[in-house]
């Protein structure tokens, strides 16, 4: 993996990087994990764990049990609060790969690499600054752009009845013109008759 796995404050001399939660040696290969942790990666804990119990796949288990080790560890070694914890970093690095071999048709032998990962999760309290940011956008209305979809999806939901029911105004205007105009030409056309 390149570049620095942490935050960049992390790299100052002196600078707190917050309670890491490290899980070492599981038999399932890194990159099995990446894409679970890049979905967890900055969220708040309570919506990291919502979103780690809404996926199928066996990493996404391993990770909330590591998620809620992090925790624990905030919580009882740091005294920080658990409501202001969010996911500071995560990663998976790859472990020594075990090479194991199968025997093939004559004579040969096939090899099988057993690979593994070393999954490590940070995490730390949010700023002062960060936590005004957070609250204010809860007070506005929701949570960003999942909220602001919403809004959006019903106003256009809104003006598609109200175009549907102008259409339905001016058809049913049309026809009772229509059936007027019917009328009008029968009566004509009766006493011309006549």
């Amino acid at each position: 993996m390149t570049g620095p796995k942490l935050n960049e404050a992390n790299r100052v001399a002196g600078s707190p990087s917050g309670a890491k939660a490290q899980l070492r040696w599981v038999r399932m290969s890194a990159s099995k994990f990446r894409p679970v942790l890049n979905q967890v990666r900055g969220l708040d804990v309570t919506s990291a764990s919502e979103v780690l119990s809404l996926h199928s796949v066996e990493a996404a288990r391993i990770v909330q049990k590591l998620l809620k080790s992090a925790v624990a560890n905030a919580t009882n070694n740091l005294s920080l609060d658990e409501e202001t914890l969010y996911v500071k970093a995560c990663f998976a690095d790859e472990s020594p790969t075990i090479k194991r071999f199968r025997p093939r048709a004559r004579g040969r032998a096939n090899t099988r690499l057993r690979r593994g990962a070393h999954v490590t999760i940070v995490v730390d309290a949010f700023s002062p600054e960060e936590l005004k940011i957070r609250e204010a956008s809860d007070a506005s209305g929701g949570r960003s752009e999942k909220a602001q979809r919403r809004q959006r999806v019903a106003a256009s939901k809104a003006r598609a009845a109200a175009e549907q029911a102008s259409d339905a105004k001016n058809a049913s205007a049309e026809d009772s013109a229509g059936a007027a105009t019917t009328e009008s030409t029968e009566a004509s056309s009766t006493e011309e008759s006549k």
